[in-house]
């Protein structure tokens, strides 16, 4: 698995969000984004999703271009800022109707990822009840619960708990260890360095250090 990102730039109402960012991620490697808010990380991860299209420039996913041999990655997970579910199901009715869209999971796969996030598989609660922590588990679990080629987590350990932190933290290096590409945000530096085989670091929509 390898993206292959090339001269990428975004402009936005006459704002560049990416300026010429050239980067390679590939399977088997966590990617570390590091910079502040509006640096654009967030940006550079919804091009990656193919939830935003260049200006100008490309992304090459296995020798396939987003928007022209294909509109989105084929294998995806991603939790970009706030998780949206159906508020009156509860989180493996949302789950299994996710689920349903894509591979199928079995109930029993849906239950396991569930439990491994530090949910209860058997809850009969609303998402709409849902905690922030609880929601964010959720969000996680939907992301990584296929197993895809790419993972694409923003902010996974926010409103979590240290047990869930550190929960989260070993599903993260599994998926890695499976070889899929993982890029993720983290607000927590420590964190950031302990989890990413390699950082990048973003300012005003420009890659430093490459």
């Amino acid at each position: 698995m390898k993206i292959e990102i090339t001269e990428y730039t975004k402009v936005i109402k006459d704002s560049t969000v990416l300026d010429d960012v050239t980067m390679v991620f590939e399977g088997g490697k966590i990617y570390g984004l590091k910079g502040k808010n509006g640096s654009g990380k967030t940006m550079l991860m919804r091009a990656v999703s193919g939830l935003i299209r260049p200006t100008s420039g490309k992304i090459v996913i296995d020798g396939e271009e987003l928007g022209k041999d294909i509109s989105f990655p084929r294998s995806i997970g991603v939790l970009i800022e706030n998780p949206s579910f159906l508020p009156g199901e509860t989180g493996y009715r949302n789950l299994k109707m996710l689920a349903d869209i894509g591979k199928g999971l079995s109930e029993q796969e849906i239950k396991t990822t569930l439990a491994e996030v530090g949910l209860d598989p058997e809850d009969k609660k609303a998402y709409k009840k849902y905690s922030l922590g609880m929601k964010q588990k959720l969000g996680i679990a939907a992301a990584i619960m296929e197993h895809p080629d790419i993972i694409i987590l923003d902010e996974p350990i926010n409103a979590l708990d240290q047990e869930s932190v550190e929960a989260v933290k070993k599903l993260i290096i599994r998926e890695r260890d499976r070889g899929a590409v993982i890029i993720l945000a983290c607000h927590d530096a420590e964190e950031l360095e302990y989890l990413a085989d390699e950082i990048v670091p973003i300012q005003e929509g420009k890659i430093w250090n490459k």
